[in-house]
C-alpha cells in the first residue's frame, strides 16, 4: 500500500510540475540517476556487511534535549 501511495504521489508531483512549468526536483541526466542508485546500494551494502556492535557508551549520549542520562537524573533529584 505504501509503495502504491508513493508512486501515485510521485506521478502527481511530476504531472503538476510539468503542467505548471516548474523544474523537477530530480536528476535530469542518467549520471544523476546512477549516482542516486549507487548511494542507495552503498548504504544498503554497508548496512548489511558492517559489524553491528552493542553501544558501549550509550549512557554518555544525549537524548532529544541533548542532556545525558546522568544530567536528567540530577535534574530530577533537584526538582523533586
Amino acid at each position: 500500500m505504501k509503495i502504491a501511495v508513493g508512486l501515485l504521489l510521485a506521478l502527481s508531483v511530476g504531472t503538476v510540475c510539468r503542467l505548471v512549468g516548474l523544474p523537477l526536483s530530480a536528476p535530469l541526466t542518467l549520471t544523476g540517476a546512477v549516482l542516486v542508485l549507487a548511494m542507495t546500494a552503498g548504504y544498503e551494502l554497508v548496512d548489511r556487511m558492517a559489524p553491528h556492535r552493542e553501544a558501549l557508551h550509550r549512557e554518555n549520549c544525549g537524548g532529544p534535549d541533548g542532556r545525558t542520562r546522568s544530567a536528567r537524573r540530577a535534574d530530577r533529584q533537584l526538582t523533586g
